[in-house]
């Protein structure tokens, strides 16, 4: 397995354009088309938001419902959140517009929307932007890197990424495109041939340890969605059963949406630095995944990175409310990043640390809090950001 140049139109057989269609922002892209040459499986796992948004609802029929899915169309600047019937027609119309223009059936079609939840969205103008990009659309890296940039809010950064591995010598890409963390948007690609319920298994069970260990401010958006389609023009012998190819496409899977789970937590709004939270020998899976997500979604201890503070204090009380029982006097602490490692807790006290290295290991782009339970064998890593006062500034203003 390598990583590769691109993102969503790096497997074969996948296209994508973009387009500024008016419907929030003026000035910059705010639509993306992604199709498929012919058919693929779907599979998708969605907020846990008991409030669900309108896209949500229609893509969770649709890939629980329907065998194949063949386009996916992305807005920016509107949720269709708390729309009413009204949104969930928007739904319709949106895929009968792919219809209308590509030939692709409207139960094959899957929408997705970030953006300011309870306003409607410019049907016409949403209509007007699948006409533009429908023929626009090519495979180009540098139209799936538009439509990455297209899809974005409050996001610095566009993301993607690609990796290529093998199976049958075959060579098969994936690709991934995402916006903003306060809506979690993912859109996966491959050209792997492989059967619908392994295809969607390996999504939930990937997403555990991916998207779901990331948190910016501890809010679960009504929009979030992951979106994985497969149209097998690799060609390879189609994977019905969870043999070497099925593990190997698991593995390439994980670095794809680890890598973007990272890059999206990084990005967060208002964000300097990646925070990163390891827990080594914990005695389960699941308290290591519990103590690490506690730990990165603290606010005290972000705000303590924001400011290149080593107040392993916040980090201690983090781990001691999330609800997993150990022996604070027995577990050690560590700050790392590309400026060094330094540990700072040991025996129930602070060690003899320099708080001037302290500060330079804290004030990298990507900062790790490395915490050994000295409890077993299990560990787990979860990603957040820093607290700043931009945080606030731009969720003070959200819909201006």
């Amino acid at each position: 397995m390598k990583v590769i140049t691109g993102g969503v139109t790096a497997a074969k057989g996948f296209e994508a354009a973009s387009t500024a269609a008016g419907i929030k922002y003026e000035g910059r892209k705010d639509m993306a088309l992604i199709v498929s040459r012919r058919e693929a499986v779907s599979a998708g796992t969605f907020t846990s938001n008991v409030v669900k948004a309108a896209p949500v609802k229609w893509d969770m029929r649709l890939v629980a419902e329907e065998d194949c899915a063949r386009a996916i169309v992305v807005n920016a600047g509107i949720a269709n959140a708390c729309t009413g019937e009204e949104g969930m027609e928007y739904c319709q119309k949106t895929a009968e517009a792919v219809e209308n223009t590509l030939g692709i059936p409207a139960n094959q079609v899957l929408v997705a929307s970030t953006g300011v939840i309870g306003m409607q969205l410019p049907m016409e103008k949403l209509k007007a932007g699948i006409a533009t990009m429908v023929p626009e659309l090519d495979s180009r890296l540098e139209s799936g890197r538009e439509a990455a940039c297209a899809i974005m809010t409050t996001d610095t950064k566009y993301k993607e990424t690609a990796v290529e591995f093998e199976v049958e010598g075959m060579c098969k890409g994936s690709g991934m495109i995402h916006p903003n963390m306060c809506t979690m948007l993912s859109f996966v690609t491959t050209d792997l041939a492989i059967s619908k319920d392994l295809l969607q298994e390996a999504l939930r069970e990937d997403v555990k340890d991916t998207y779901n260990m990331i948190s910016v401010d501890g809010d679960t958006s009504t929009n979030d969605t992951v979106l994985l389609l497969a149209n097998g023009m690799a060609g390879n012998t189609k994977i019905t059963e969870k043999d070497e190819n099925y593990q190997k496409f698991v593995e390439a899977l994980r670095v794809v949406n680890t890598t973007l789970a990272k890059k999206m937590a990084g990005d967060g709004e208002g964000a300097t630095a990646l925070f990163e939270t390891k827990v080594i020998h914990a005695d389960t899976k699941e308290h290591a995944k519990r103590l690490a997500k506690s730990v990165i979604c603290s606010s005290l201890t972000k705000a303590a990175i924001y400011g290149h503070d080593a107040n392993w204090g916040r980090i201690l009380c983090a781990l001691g409310y999330s609800g997993v029982m150990f022996e604070p006097e027995k577990i050690e602490l560590f700050f790392e990043s590309k400026s060094g490692r330094i540990q700072i807790y040991k025996d129930g006290i602070a060690t003899d640390y320099s708080e001037e290295e302290a500060t330079k290991i804290l004030s990298e782009e990507e900062v790790t809090v490395l915490v050994d339970m000295k409890m077993g064998e299990a560990e787990a890593a979860a990603w957040g950001c820093d607290l700043t006062h931009e945080y606030v500034t731009i969720n003070a203003d959200y819909r201006s």
